[in-house]
């Protein structure tokens, strides 16, 4: 059968990649992705030998069917396996769809304040410590690259990098339009007020993904502003570089040293770039396709909070959850939300290669 011969290329294609990792003979480059290559077949590797294994004992069972003496046992293994190799070939069908090969890296988050003043900036602040929450929890390390606070404990934006392998595969989900429904801490007659956030949520990208020409730079230096400490607006360390060709432009002042605000600079600039080249491959390779889970467009409202129910709804997938607390305390009810989106882009996924 053509499916099994291709799970015997993917098992024969990781004993290819493990020899030539280990061989010595190959660059730090090359090196970084074999193993990229590797850890990916390396989850799909057990469950092809459950899927062959089945099929063996599935093989076995018939064959013992002929002997009277253990006709009963095999009469018996066959309809367990019988059972078993649906729920085999699903998982299969799941491992084996296409990836998005951004999905290990790393991620770069933007989070700003929207409608609903000092409210959405205090909303942009819990959002922000609902995602540090989440990644210290799963042993990720996070760090602010940029942050513009205001006087009452909120965000205007910050701008963070969430460090471990996987990140974006489970945070891509997250980027749109978060509305909050509660009661400001400001409002004195107790009304409830609908405020928003945006995230954006971006793949680190390596210097290998985005080329960046010196000549389509303009770097611009000016002093700090705002909260830093001593180096505030006694040195030109704040960095601001703009990409001539496309007009981004990135700011940081977060640091006191200027090679570490540009370096930070740079890395959130070839994110964007990044982004930006992956959402043109997608919209001209994909045109016919809406997402259920929507396209990562920032201007999509995906999220409702609501206080006074202690709810959180997805409107994408139609989900609520009464764990409010918990999902902005990057609990267990946030794993819940955000697998529950992983699995709905995979059903569509199958569904669509049916």
């Amino acid at each position: 059968m053509i499916i099994e011969q291709k799970l015997k290329d993917i098992q024969n294609r990781a004993s290819e990649v493990e020899n030539l990792m280990n061989s010595g003979n190959i660059s730090g480059a090359e090196l970084t992705k074999l193993s990229k290559e590797y850890s990916r077949m390396s989850e799909i590797l057990p469950i092809i030998s459950e899927y062959f294994q089945t099929q063996h004992g599935i093989a076995d069972a018939k064959a013992m069917q002929s002997d009277p003496e253990l006709k009963e046992i095999a009469v018996e293994q066959l309809s367990e396996l019988n059972k078993l190799l649906p729920e085999v070939e699903n998982k299969l069908q799941v491992a084996l769809l296409p990836r998005d090969d951004a999905d290990d890296n790393s991620v770069i988050m933007e989070i700003r304040a929207g409608v609903g003043g000092e409210e959405s900036a205090l909303f942009a602040w819990d959002l922000f410590n609902q995602y540090k929450s989440y990644a210290l929890r799963l042993g990720w390390k996070i760090e602010i690259i940029e942050e513009n606070a205001t006087s009452l404990r909120g965000y205007k934006e910050v701008i963070f990098k969430i460090d471990g392998a996987g990140a974006y595969g489970r945070m891509k989900f997250e980027s749109g339009i978060h509305r909050v429904q509660r009661v400001p801490e400001t409002e004195a007659s107790g009304r409830i007020h609908t405020s928003a956030a945006s995230v954006a949520v971006m793949p680190e990208a390596e210097e290998i993904d985005v080329v960046i020409e010196d000549k389509d730079l303009r770097i611009d230096t000016y002093r700090s502003q705002g909260a830093g400490g001593q180096h505030v607006n006694k040195t030109d360390s704040a960095v601001r570089i703009t990409h001539l060709p496309t007009g981004i432009v990135v700011a940081c002042q977060n640091e006191r040293s200027q090679l570490k605000n540009k370096d930070f600079a740079m890395n959130v600039l070839r994110s964007r770039l990044y982004e930006k080249q992956r959402l043109e491959q997608a919209n001209s390779s994909n045109a016919s396709r809406k997402s259920m889970v929507g396209s990562g467009d920032r201007s999509e409202k995906i999220r409702t909070y609501n206080f006074p129910e202690q709810r959180v709804t997805d409107h994408r997938i139609k989900l609520t959850l009464y764990k409010l607390d918990d999902i902005l305390a990057g609990g267990e009810g946030l794993d819940e939300m955000i697998n529950a989106l992983i699995a709905a882009d995979q059903l569509e996924q199958l569904v669509n290669m049916n």
